[in-house]
C-alpha cells in the first residue's frame, strides 16, 4: 500500500463535474472499523459501497446536466486495495486514491479529497512514547501526570 490510507465513513469526495463535496456513507457492512477506538463511526469503505452512498447524495450543480442538481449514483470503484477482502460483503478496501464512476459523469470522475481517518491518541500511545518526544510534541501539557504523581509520592516517603 506504500503510505496510502484506507478510506472510512465520512471520507470527503468530489466529482470533477460538480460544485460541492459530499461525505461517503458505508452501507454494506457494519463490523469493520478503522482508526476508531470506540468502534462507533469510522466503518471501513469498500468497493462494494455503490449506489446512493453519500450523506446528501449530491455534488451540487452538475456540469454534465446543464448545471441542474447532481444526483450521485456510484456504479463502480477503481484502484482499490485487492489484498483486503471483507467477509461480510466481499468488498475490497478503498484507498485514498480510489476513484468512482457515475453514469452521468465519466469513468473515475469522483475522487476522494480526504480519507476520513483522524488521529486519536490513546493511553497506550502515551505509555509507549518516549518522554522527550512527548515533551517536543506537547511542550506545555504533561500527559504522564499519573506517573509523575507516583514519583512525587515516592520522593515524599523518603
Amino acid at each position: 500500500m506504500s503510505e496510502k490510507h484506507l478510506v472510512c465513513q465520512g471520507a470527503v469526495c468530489i466529482c470533477q463535474f460538480g460544485t460541492a463535496p459530499d461525505k461517503l456513507l458505508v452501507k454494506t457492512q457494519s463490523k469493520r472499523y478503522i482508526n476508531d477506538k470506540e468502534g462507533s463511526s469510522k466503518l471501513m469503505a469498500t468497493h462494494a459501497d455503490i449506489g446512493k452512498t453519500f450523506e446528501k447524495n449530491t455534488f451540487g450543480s452538475c456540469a454534465k446536466m446543464n448545471n441542474n442538481p447532481c444526483q450521485v449514483t456510484i456504479t463502480q470503484w477503481s484502484s482499490y486495495y485487492k489484498n483486503i477482502t471483507l467477509e461480510d460483503n466481499s468488498g475490497k478496501a478503498l484507498l485514498e486514491d480510489s476513484k468512482a464512476t457515475c453514469p452521468i459523469g465519466s469513468p473515475d470522475c469522483i475522487t476522494i479529497v480526504n480519507h476520513g481517518q483522524t488521529a486519536e491518541i490513546s493511553q497506550q500511545n502515551i505509555d509507549n512514547a518516549r518522554p522527550e518526544v512527548l515533551a517536543e510534541v506537547f511542550p506545555f501539557i504533561d500527559l504522564r501526570k499519573e506517573e509523575i504523581a507516583e514519583e512525587e509520592e515516592d520522593i515524599v516517603k523518603l
